[in-house]
């Protein structure tokens, strides 16, 4: 494996925990300290994207690209600087020490001029992949395909008007559930990344989600009969780059499943900075997703409050993560799925060295919510405080009303007899929120961290 491209990194990042002055090391994770149980490294299942980090060099729609990416402008045949990006995203994976990677198939393979040239482009650096893997111990944690950026899913992959579209989708999403299969991947993601309409004026909306259904019923079809165990997941996304996607949210989504027979089949790829802009916070995607049986794996990202886009930053608040790792944890934790860094360095964040001081951040503030989740756990407050609210539905009114054994008639009847006569009670959110943040406060004191 060639060394060249991260040449300052000696072997890999190392733990120095918070005395460290040294920025090319963790300050708090550390993958075999023991929370709750179980490895830190387990606990949060920490990926690499392809995308942001190896495929893509900083251009935006106001300028050309930024990042000092040089296997991107690898001399030689598509294939040799295929080669050569891959290349350097396992010397990075392994440098960081993170167990796993995800990818798009138009991450790693050049297009070629067919699609059976596309499939072998792939096919070969599956291989290389497989090597990689031995070599490293790097791990797929998802796989998927880009259904979005070619010019012919402008209008969509399933829900395009073209059912030839339709086709050639299926195919992309076969060869690379396949692929997934062949690396050992835990799970596969279907992002519509165009699956949605930017005006109704042209949009059959009964049509377009038939197609859909049918898509996700193909792709469940084709994972059974290729034996594939890992977990199909699908990722909420409200708008962008089109005016409404059909997968706004968790919900959204929840119930499109449930309508078409496909909630057994799928689960769902939450991703922090879509939940914002669908309105709702990371915590209430993560703590529905528990809630319905529906939760699979993260994108970790962040956006900014003052823009309206997907603005894919590393994540560095802790109070914004606390709860869901909470939410996590309470519900048993990952199975197939984990934390994969869906997240790219600002324009202006030009060296490669660059890339571990975002990925370190993000990984050292996983860490803290952790921690501070773990913490509240233990405690049991909250959970003793939920408890408590909900205490009327265990008892004799709460439970026959669940039961079905009184009626609307019936519960009129004790209203008007004056048996019932409730009482408003405080919901006590400040108080909650107290708890909160003294579970933040007693890991930094605990670590001889501030703020």
């Amino acid at each position: 494996m060639s060394e060249g491209f991260f040449s300052e990194i000696a072997g890999h990042i190392p733990f120095g925990g918070l005395d460290s002055t040294d920025p090319l090391s963790f300050k708090v994770y550390d993958p075999d300290r023991l929370v709750l149980g179980k490895r830190m490294a387990d606990h949060l299942r920490i990926g690499v994207c392809f995308w942001h980090s190896f495929a893509w060099d900083g251009r935006d729609m106001f300028g050309s690209g930024t990042l000092d990416r040089p296997w991107l402008g690898a001399p030689g045949d598509q294939m040799a600087a295929a080669r050569t990006k891959m290349a350097a995203a396992f010397e990075f994976f392994a440098k960081l020490g993170v167990p796993y990677y995800c990818f798009h198939d138009r991450d790693v393979a050049p297009d070629g001029d067919s699609f059976a040239e596309f499939r072998a482009n792939l096919d070969a650096l599956v291989d290389d992949a497989l090597g990689y893997q031995e070599r490293t111990g790097a791990r797929l944690l998802w796989g998927t395909a880009n259904l979005f950026s070619h010019p012919r899913y402008q209008a969509g992959a399933a829900t395009n008007p073209d059912p030839e579209v339709f086709a050639y989708a299926a195919a992309q999403v076969k060869n690379m559930l396949e692929v997934t299969k062949r690396l050992g991947g835990t799970n596969y993601v279907l992002w519509g990344g165009r699956e949605g309409y930017d005006t109704l004026l042209n949009t059959d909306l009964r049509r377009e989600g038939d197609q859909l259904a049918r898509f996700l019923h193909l792709v469940a079809e084709h994972k059974h009969k290729i034996g594939f165990e890992g977990t199909l997941l699908i990722e909420p996304k409200p708008m962008e780059p089109t005016k409404h996607q059909y997968d706004f949210d968790s919900a959204t989504i929840h119930g499109f499943l449930v309508r078409n027979g496909l909630d057994r089949e799928y689960r769902l790829n939450i991703e922090a900075n879509h939940a914002t802009l669908a309105g709702h916070s990371f915590h209430h995607e993560i703590a529905y997703a528990m809630a319905n049986g529906m939760f699979g794996s993260i994108d970790a990202n962040r956006g900014d409050p003052q823009n309206g886009w997907d603005t894919d930053q590393f994540p560095n608040s802790v109070e914004d993560l606390a709860m869901p790792l909470y939410e996590i944890l309470r519900g048993g934790g990952f199975t197939t799925g984990g934390f994969n860094f869906d997240a790219k360095l600002r324009r202006q964040s030009i060296s490669r060295t660059d890339l571990f001081h975002a990925h370190i951040g993000g990984i050292d503030t996983l860490a803290r919510a952790l921690l501070a989740a773990a913490t509240m756990l233990e405690q049991g407050t909250l959970a003793g405080m939920l408890e408590e609210r909900y205490a009327g539905w265990e008892e004799n009114l709460g439970t026959a009303i669940l039961g079905g054994s009184v009626t609307l008639a019936d519960l009129a009847a004790k209203v008007e007899s004056g048996e019932i006569d409730p009482k408003p009670v405080s919901g006590r959110q400040e108080l909650l929120e107290s708890v909160v943040n003294q579970a933040i406060w007693s890991v930094d004191r605990a670590s001889g961290t501030a703020g």
